[in-house]
């Protein structure tokens, strides 16, 4: 399994600067922001799954465009895959015919372009021999992360998320992990902001793994723009002890 990360700022700016996504292999993607539009025509065309962490706009910019771009190139539609409050806004404020066609519709509701999949915390979905689990997650809009399990190792994706004890509880039983990609959107002089928001914080991050009782490589997601030195000095000044990395834009696991 190969999992390739087109998309790890909070914001934009910057041919490096893409919001969330992740490829796993060339038909899946884990959240759809704006570092999908850097895939070609017949790169998007491959792509038959998407599992989305949540509705902000930042981790499902791209799927209006993807499935308006290559849906008449498709044999079949594009399955979205979320937790019912996610489908539902992008059902009531995206593919609504106001602000984009319902492409469930088009070219008919028989054949359509695209497809929702309603998915529950903790559910396992097998496709092509690859497990996609969802977690919880905490944050101000009902969200999930994923495990992601080639059968031989496990990453961890925690998606948008603050203090959330009972991720914790999985990722602790989980045999094979490999990987961990946490957020930390906020450096701590913004942790009010980043409590408010519902995201983490350097020291709230230390907080957070110290729940961690795995051995695992870390890896940081989701910094803001204009302050990925100073929150990534701050991280390892709080977290240094767990060796956090910054994931970047490009970066490939192969497990």
């Amino acid at each position: 399994m190969k999992v390739k990360v087109l998309g790890c700022s909070g914001g934009i700016g910057g041919k490096h600067l893409r919001t969330t996504a992740l490829r796993v292999d060339n038909d899946v993607l884990i959240d759809a922001g704006t570092g999908v539009a850097d895939l070609s025509l017949t790169e998007l065309s491959m792509i038959d799954h998407i599992f989305l962490t949540h509705s902000h706009l930042d981790h499902i910019a791209t799927i209006p465009f993807i499935v308006d771009t290559v849906g008449a190139m498709r044999d079949k539609p594009l399955t979205i895959y979320g937790i019912e409050e996610t489908l539902d806004t992008l059902k009531k404020h995206i593919f609504n015919w106001s602000v984009w066609p319902d492409f469930t519709a088009i070219p008919t509701a028989d054949v359509p372009f695209m497809r929702y999949e309603r998915i529950r915390v903790g559910q396992k979905l097998v496709i092509d021999g690859r497990t996609f689990t969802a977690l919880p997650a905490n944050h101000t809009v009902p969200a999930v992360g994923y495990q992601i399990d080639s059968g031989k190792n496990s990453l961890v994706f925690t998606g948008d998320t603050y203090i959330n004890d009972p991720l914790w509880k999985i990722v602790n039983r989980l045999p094979n992990l490999k990987y961990l990609v946490i957020e930390t959107a906020f450096c701590n002089r913004e942790k009010q902001l980043a409590i408010a928001s519902k995201h983490l914080c350097p020291s709230l991050l230390a907080e957070e793994l110290a729940k961690l009782e795995r051995s695992a490589e870390i890896f940081i997601t989701h910094l803001k723009p204009g302050e990925i030195e100073l929150t990534m000095q701050e991280i390892e000044e709080f977290a240094g002890d767990y060796k956090p990395r910054m994931l970047q834009n490009g970066q490939v696991f192969e497990f």
